[in-house]
């Protein structure tokens, strides 16, 4: 999901470390993200390939975005039947 543009040469990947100290907490800081207990790179990635389910993208696609072997594993990322917002008791009228 992130390229290295200092140092191409592994892979053209940000490490997991250089992830979470470059992206994620120079941009969630500001935002008071970092105080949450699951806010981490993991959990972008996974709203990112939901967001990305929930705009009409292919799984087969977000699959090779993500660089999954196997779509059991893209699978485990879709979170749109774990949205809040979609449970019937969230729609319930007292």
């Amino acid at each position: 999901m992130f390229r290295a543009l200092r140092n191409p040469g592994a892979g053209g990947r940000l490490s997991d470390k250089g992830v979470y100290s470059n992206v994620v907490l120079h941009y969630g800081r500001p935002l008071k993200l970092t105080d949450l207990p699951l806010f981490g790179p993991h959990v972008m990635r996974a709203t990112a390939a939901t967001n990305a389910l929930e705009h009409g993208a292919d799984i087969a696609k977000v699959q090779e975005w993500l660089g999954h072997a196997n779509i059991q594993t893209t699978r485990v990322y879709d979170r749109r039947h774990t949205r809040a917002e979609d449970s019937p008791t969230f729609k319930v009228a007292y």
